[in-house]
């Protein structure tokens, strides 16, 4: 009877430890990087087509908020261009019609010149159109300065187009990373606000495993060293994963009670990442332990 005892024991115990019989070193919860991404643009959502745990791939096109406000906007802001514009060609046609006054004058002008040369004509005549040349030249320079002014104002249009044009840009939902819908928080037909939350993305191909290790046992760890993980695969067994460690904190912390003995909560830890590649089986919280090499 005792034999059978013993046996029963032993066999207990092989199960308890099969899987990972060395015990592990630390305990925690996987974690990935989460991105939640909001709206940039308010109006309407005309079309928004994504489904939670759906994979979507950096610089894909999700759908877009409506835009015509803004298309109007542009269009205003075209035609008001295309008047300013126009004033282009009527203020040249008057610095044409000067600079053609103004050449009939210099020639009056020369000839006045010669007549006062050989006191044919008065020092009044020859201060007379010397005086309409120059009030002439004046008004040339003034008008050219109107071009300058209707250039300035296209400018100014132009900024404002550029500015509706961005805004309509950001009107299109674009995914900015590689990674697994995690959340969707708006739908088809609802109103979106700019800042406002539309999906919760991460990237899943690789996870991390936040652990939490003592004291005593952070000078045996370092940045890049190897270890492996564990996650349950059933209710005796172990699944083993390569994982590296890319983060140690440099700040010690009381170790956290969801995972920790009401004793041991009282103790200081330092929290560690170990980044693992994922085979689709490991999720975010789920829980894992890890055997330093």
């Amino acid at each position: 009877m005792k034999t059978k005892y013993l046996l029963l024991l032993f066999t207990a115990l092989l199960a308890a430890c099969s899987g990972n019989e060395n015990g592990s070193d630390a305990y925690g919860n996987f974690e990935a990087n989460e991105v939640i991404i909001s709206a940039e643009a308010q109006g309407k959502l005309i079309e928004f087509n994504i489904e939670e745990g759906e994979k979507l791939r950096k610089g894909q096109m999700l759908g877009f908020i409506d835009t015509v406000p803004l298309s109007i906007q542009k269009e205003q802001l075209l035609a008001q261009r295309q008047a300013v514009a126009s004033k282009v060609p009527n203020v040249r046609a008057q610095v044409a019609v000067l600079e053609e006054q103004k050449a009939i004058l210099n020639t009056e002008k020369e000839r006045i010149e010669k007549l006062f040369n050989d006191n044919a004509a008065t020092k009044q005549q020859l201060d007379d159109i010397s005086g309409k040349c120059n009030v002439l030249e004046k008004q040339i320079v003034a008008t050219k300065t109107q071009i300058s002014s209707v250039a300035k104002e296209i400018q100014v249009v132009d900024k404002q187009i550029k500015l509706i044009n961005e805004q309509i840009s950001r009107a299109k939902i674009i995914n900015p990373i590689d990674g697994t819908v995690l959340e969707k928080y708006l739908e088809e037909n609802e109103i979106a606000v700019a800042g406002k939350a539309l999906y919760k993305i991460a990237g899943l191909d690789e996870i991390d495993l936040r652990v939490y290790i003592s004291g005593a046992q952070l000078p045996n760890i370092k940045i890049g060293q190897k270890v492996k993980v564990f996650i349950d695969k059933d209710e005796e067994t172990n699944q083993e994963y390569d994982g590296e460690v890319f983060w140690i904190s440099d700040q010690a912390e009381f170790t956290p009670k969801i995972i920790q003995t009401k004793e041991e909560r009282v103790n200081m830890v330092y929290a560690l990442k170990i980044r693992v590649k994922n085979d689709g089986k490991l999720k975010i919280g789920m829980p894992g332990e890890v055997i330093f090499n």
